[in-house]
């Protein structure tokens, strides 16, 4: 399933259209800069952008932002990756672009979404996010050294 929007602010381009995403800049930008995915090899990062539905941010036919959305697209959701590039920060496009994912009518019947953020929680509060109301009920296997080993 593709779900397909797009929506224009100030000059910047929103869109799920998949197929616009440079998979070689999210690669650079995932691998090289972002914590939680430091040497993701590019197979994985153009794998989790298919199997995803996928968001940029866009400007002059440039691509400066990305978020993706893990879910089956009936009751789940798990966001991730998201960026903006280092350029473009300070200027809203991540607001603006939680607005457009959580505007999306398909979206807003999911039960429950779910993301893992170390720093962004008051812009994720924003939309409704909160700390993990039963924390005992959650599990996880972890392994951040997956990427290294390969």
């Amino acid at each position: 399933m593709n779900i397909l929007k797009e929506y224009i602010a100030d000059g910047f381009t929103y869109s799920s259209d998949r197929t616009k995403i440079d998979i070689a800049y999210v690669h650079r930008i995932v691998s090289t800069q972002l914590y939680w995915a430091k040497g993701i090899p590019f197979d994985t990062v153009k794998r989790s952008v298919e199997n995803s539905l996928s968001f940029g941010i866009y400007t002059n036919g440039q691509q400066v932002g990305f978020a993706r959305l893990v879910t089956d697209y009936a009751t789940f959701g798990y966001l991730a990756d998201v960026f903006v590039d280092e350029q473009y920060r300070g200027r809203g496009l991540s607001k603006t672009l939680m607005e457009f994912i959580f505007g999306i009518d398909e979206l807003k019947v999911f039960r429950r979404m779910v993301l893992v953020t170390r720093d962004a929680h008051t812009l994720y509060e924003r939309y409704g996010f909160t700390s993990l109301k039963t924390p005992d009920t959650y599990m996880e296997l972890h392994r951040p050294e997956v990427y290294s080993q390969t």
